[in-house]
């Protein structure tokens, strides 16, 4: 395998100024809440791909009635109440978009939109000699002690969050580096912000923003913000946090300003997913995200219900009691009164055993019919991530083949068109459809195609028959920085240009670029990377210099691995954001058995055979398993084992079938949750596997981690940031750089694009379906569901006013 004796990647950003100052030493199974990408809008291509639409029921203000509690379940209690620290969960994000100041939030397509419950206007009134941008805050925004929102608060974030006082424990800075200065406007309503270089996702600064008290000190950074927040400004307040029962009480703010808040209160339970049916038919819980089989139960429910079936119908028709039949009860009440004492008193045991479960198959169906499903599409697409790092994925065409041989809309169409939900795959690794930067990239990789899929391989050296030739003496591995040379003319030249030719010079045929020629002393900083970039030095084709492996755990620095989250937008959920993909909707099965991947050699047929016995089938070259220099090729594939991830075990099943067919043979290893992330796709010991990536509405910044170019560290091993495939190019950086870098929306979306189109063709992510969203809800609660692209708006969720004259009080 690839993995045995491969030095492993460290999960550390390359500046220190960016760098994460305090380690990650758990990966949490909290699934997130995060912004998407966003843009100006326009009438280019990206407005031809809609949305999936929003499941919110919305509502009218004048039609939610007044009062009550609701009851959503997270996945956790937050150990911070600090979104800027690495631990902070969904949970962490939920309290503060409630109780905490966003100066800009989320449409229904995820653009940014200027908030005017904090601001009047924000805009950059200077661009020369340095970018200004001047903000005006509502004169009615004050904490809840009291105090105006104002410069003070904005000078306080700054400080904590620049990088440049390295006794504040932060996930991120990027963005806040960048301010030079940070002055009082014409009045104390004005913040006049300055930056040291051109920002062009300045809108990502400042939210939330806390206040002075949190930001001020170290300590208060720290720790202080952990449990508490001594200052909140939002349409509710933090009341109380019971960690022993894992509630959390947010109550109206009676201090707010702006459009009060419907409810009196919102507690947020601890739920684990698996528990969330139960908890759900218990009727403890008002708002809870669900997964596929829960959504079904609620359904039948539903149905059962229109149809007039009672839960007890329900049980007899479809639930436990569906398998007793005229004859089994007969002879089970004739047993049970039978004049065979022990076996009647097994018998009567068993029947009260079913009838309890029937009785209570039919409350939780009566429950469970006050629910609905309201679903959409999450923020977040799931990849096949390859790692490129060593073995034969190293080599790019290996890894184009692996892209070619899958058909992703048969995934996406598995997971998705079940559910009723649209099911293309994604075209972008950086906006998702109806976003203004969205462009379909995928076609500078190209589709499935099974016979590309083998030439690449062919071309690569991975050929049937391969493992059981012998090794070329002086030969180069698949990988190497000889076969790389080889294979690396693209159109990387033609791509220095701006705007659609650059994706088009990646768009050229799989084939013919794999196998074109080049000059072997030709540098070019598009070729994906590969063993001889990421060591500096070492000019030996087909060889790594030696490197320790990181430890992760007690023994490793910090105990724990260095992790930097995705900057401003969705980096506050650094460690978090690494579990996501525990938590995944998806599949389970059973452990598919590694494929033999070497034929033995059975001799001439007949040869020793008695006269007539049929000769032995020998398989076509196609179908037989490849190899290279007497060695087989096989990946290793890991998935997560938990109670959560069935869909996403049923999706690598079907990916292990695909890779089959064109000689690729995979070993299946399923690891539990809790190492999935940190001891294999954070460290690197794997060669594929699935995880999810949020989308950002700040691509430039915050996608740049997730796809930046490894660099070495100076003991041999490579430090890179949040890119687990290990695959990318120095002009991809430079695109994002560039994008960060201007000012013209316009500019900024086509670099964006460029970056994408390249990373598509690197092949070492390769999205296969955006995730599905499934909330239940009770069937009068409005403006609350599955929100799409769009951020809550905690203030308009309520209940549905009752068409009686007491209105909707209720006791929850």
């Amino acid at each position: 395998m690839s993995q045995i004796g491969a030095p492993r990647g460290r999960t550390c950003s390359r500046s220190p100024r960016s760098r994460t100052l305090r380690s990650v030493a758990t990966l949490t199974s909290a699934v997130l809440a995060v912004t998407v990408l966003a843009g100006c809008s326009s009438g280019d291509e990206a407005d031809e791909t809609p949305a999936a639409a929003q499941d919110n029921a919305p509502a009218a203000r004048d039609k939610v009635a007044d009062g009550g509690t609701l009851r959503w379940a997270v996945d956790a209690v937050p150990t911070t109440l600090n979104t800027f620290q690495a631990d902070a969960d969904g949970t962490t994000s939920r309290i503060a978009g409630a109780v905490l100041p966003s100066l800009y939030t989320l449409d229904e397509r995820g653009r940014p939109r200027l908030n005017e419950d904090y601001l009047e206007s924000a805009q950059v009134v200077e661009t020369e000699p340095k970018q200004v941008v001047l903000y005006k805050l509502n004169q009615q925004a004050v904490w809840s002690d009291g105090r105006e929102i104002g410069a003070p608060d904005f000078v306080a974030q700054w400080r904590a969050l620049s990088g440049r006082d390295t006794a504040y424990w932060t996930a991120r800075n990027s963005g806040y580096e960048r301010i030079e200065k940070i002055e009082r406007g014409k009045n104390d309503l004005e913040v006049r912000v300055t930056f040291s270089k051109p920002y062009a996702d300045w809108q990502s600064l400042f939210t939330p923003l806390y206040p002075k008290q949190v930001m001020g000190s170290p300590n208060s950074f720290n720790d202080g913000a952990r449990t508490t927040l001594k200052a909140t400004a939002g349409p509710f307040l933090l009341k109380s946090i019971d960690r022993k029962n894992g509630d959390v009480t947010l109550a109206r703010n009676p201090r707010w300003w702006g459009q009060p808040a419907k409810l009196d209160s919102v507690v947020l339970k601890a739920v684990p997913r698996a528990e969330r049916a139960a908890a759900l038919a218990a009727g403890t819980l008002d708002l809870a995200e669900i997964d596929r089989s829960t959504a079904e139960r609620i359904s039948l429910a539903l149905r059962d219900a229109r149809a007039g079936r009672s839960g007890a119908q329900a049980a007899l028709a479809h639930g436990p009691g569906s398998s007793i039949t005229p004859s089994k009860a007969l002879k089970s009440w004739a047993l049970a009164h039978g004049s065979d004492e022990e076996k009647a008193e097994e018998v009567q045991a068993a029947r009260e055993k079913n009838q309890k479960a029937i009785a209570e198959y039919a409350s939780a169906q009566d429950i469970l019919a006050k629910y609905v499903v309201r679903k959409s599409l999450e923020p977040a697409y799931t990849q096949l991530s390859l790692n490129g790092e060593s073995g034969p994925l190293a080599d790019e065409r290996v890894r184009r083949a692996v892209a070619r041989a899958i058909n992703r809309q048969e995934l996406a169409e598995s997971v998705l068109k079940p559910l009723g939900l649209p099911a293309r795959p994604p075209g972008s690794h950086l906006a998702l459809a109806g976003q203004a930067a969205y462009a379909d990239s995928s076609d500078a990789l190209g589709d499935q195609d099974t016979k590309e899929a083998r030439a690449l391989l062919a071309d690569a050296g991975w050929v049937p028959g391969g493992a059981e030739r012998k090794p070329v003496e002086a030969g180069t591995k698949a990988g190497s920085e000889a076969e790389k040379k080889k294979a690396a003319e693209k159109a990387a030249d033609k791509g220095e240009k701006t705007g659609s030719t650059d994706a088009d010079s990646t768009k050229t045929d799989s084939t013919k670029s794999d196998a074109a020629k080049t000059d072997a002393k030709k540098k070019d900083s598009d070729t994906a990377s590969d063993e001889g970039l990421y060591i500096v030095g070492d000019d030996k084709p087909g060889e790594r210099r030696a490197a320790p492996a990181p430890v992760i755990g007690a023994g490793g620095p910090e105990n724990g691995t260095n992790i930097l989250a995705p900057a401003p937008a969705a980096a506050r959920q650094s460690a978090a954001l690494l579990a996501r993909a525990e938590a995944l909707d998806t599949g389970t099965g059973a452990a598919r058995a590694a494929q033999s991947v070497a034929r033995t050699d059975k001799g001439v047929a007949g040869a020793y055979a008695p006269r007539g016995t049929a000769a032995p089938v020998t398989a076509p070259d196609a179908a037989k398993a490849l190899g290279k220099d007497g060695k087989a090729l096989s990946l290793r594939f890991v998935l997560p084992s938990g109670p959560g991830s069935e869909s996403l075990r049923a999706v690598g099943d079907r990916i292990v079938r695909m890779l089959d067919a064109v000689g690729i043979r995979t070993e299946v290893t399923k690891v539990s949750d809790e190492s999935f992330f940190k001891d294999h796709i954070a460290s690197g010991d794997y060669d594929l596997a699935l995880y999810s990536w949020p989308a950002s509405a700040f691509p430039a910044t915050d996608a740049r981690p997730i796809f930046a170019k490894p660099e070495p560290a100076s003991d041999g091993s490579l430090l890179v940031e949040q890119n687990y495939s290990r695959v990318g190019t120095d002009r991809i950086d430079q695109l994002f750089d560039q994008a960060a870098g201007t000012l013209d929306e316009e500019e900024a979306r086509d670099l964006v694009r460029q970056a994408d189109a390249r990373i598509w063709a690197a092949a070492g992510s390769i999205p296969l379906y955006q995730r599905p969203q499934l909330v239940a809800a009770k069937a009068d609660l409005v403006n609350a569901g599955a929100w799409g692209l769009a951020a809550p708006r905690y203030q308009d969720i309520g209940f549905k006013k009752a068409n009686t004259s007491k209105g909707a009080e209720r006791n929850r």
